[in-house]
């Protein structure tokens, strides 16, 4: 997938891992409940594997390959983090401006990109296949974050964010309103499955996948996390409020094995950036502190016990005694 001319690109990323703290337990791990103090390590705290993107986001990890994409939106690439070999190389130069990543159930990647404003799949031999790019004969906004249902569909949000300026893609009006759409995974039929969530943007399910957890990035007064339950026909009713995010601004989001909400947090207060942890009933249990603003994170690791956080400006990692959902 590498542009050897974008190599030169590379030269501002700092690769060394920093641990953020020499003492254990790590002071930036905070317990907000008893219940969190059981998903921690003694003796694990929170490290920087990379320093130098302009805006990072969309984690995912490849558990055959044991290495983690993630997008640099603003400098067009797709970056790659090799756990064994603890070394960062690029993946792909240019991106499109993508964004949010996942994998599809046949382990390929699936991303969303800002420049070209649609949903993509990398197929094995590098081919990119568009899965989508516009609804109804008129252009998607720009795809933000997406996920794959173990049924194979592709749901994902659609908001207007990276049309909004030339840095994270090319400024234009939209013609769509924001929304989340799903995709059949056979079929390729698209449809709106909710148009009345503000700025939608991270998503997740639930490891049962009964409930859909959206990120409602304009919400009013504060920004929110809104829980949806799933029918087993794929049908969303009973959208309600799960996390009222205050002065905060909640931003990806995963579901841990026991059903907690990992958010990526923060913007405007540096005592809020990091990620925020909130359990299945939307009670805040615990809080890791970062340098920055969390804006995406994912599972991953041998056992899925490693949570990465793409911020801002760096890759950060940290070891848990609980698993990411497969």
């Amino acid at each position: 997938m590498q542009n050897v001319s974008a190599l030169s690109n590379m030269h501002n990323l700092n690769t060394e891992t920093v641990p953020l703290s020499a003492a254990y337990p790590d002071p930036s791990i905070i317990a907000l409940e008893s219940s969190f103090k059981a998903l921690c390590l003694m003796n694990a705290g929170v490290e920087r594997l990379a320093l130098g993107t302009r805006w990072g986001e969309g984690p995912v990890w490849f558990g055959d390959q044991r290495c983690l994409i993630w997008s640099d939106i603003p400098n067009n690439r797709l970056l790659r983090y090799d756990e064994e070999a603890e070394t960062i190389s690029l993946f792909r130069y240019p991106s499109n401006k993508a964004n949010g990543n996942t994998r599809d159930r046949a382990g390929r990647l699936v991303s969303c990109e800002h420049e070209t404003r649609r949903v993509t799949r990398t197929e094995y031999d590098g081919r990119v296949t568009i899965i989508i790019d516009q609804f109804n004969g008129r252009p998607l906004n720009s795809p933000n974050d997406v996920i794959v249902k173990s049924d194979g569909s592709i749901w994902f949000t659609d908001p207007p964010f990276g049309i909004a300026s030339d840095y994270e893609g090319r400024q234009t009006t939209p013609t769509l309103p924001a929304a989340l759409y799903r995709v059949d995974g056979q079929t390729g039929e698209t449809r709106i499955m909710a148009d009345d969530i503000l700025g939608p943007n991270g998503l997740c399910f639930s490891p049962d996948e009964s409930k859909l957890y959206v990120v409602e990035s304009r919400g009013v007064p504060n920004r929110t996390i809104r829980a949806i339950d799933v029918s087993d026909s794929g049908t969303l009713h009973n959208s309600r409020i799960l996390v009222d995010a205050g002065p905060g601004t909640p931003d990806g989001i995963r579901c841990d094995i026991h059903g907690n909400i990992w958010a990526g947090w923060g913007m405007g207060r540096p005592e809020l950036d990091g990620v925020m942890i909130f359990n299945p009933e939307g009670t805040a249990i615990g809080r890791i502190a970062l340098p920055e603003r969390c804006a995406n994170l994912c599972f991953g690791g041998r056992a899925m016990n490693r949570l990465f956080m793409a911020c801002g400006h760096g890759l950060y990692s940290l070891y848990l005694n609980t698993r990411g959902i497969a």
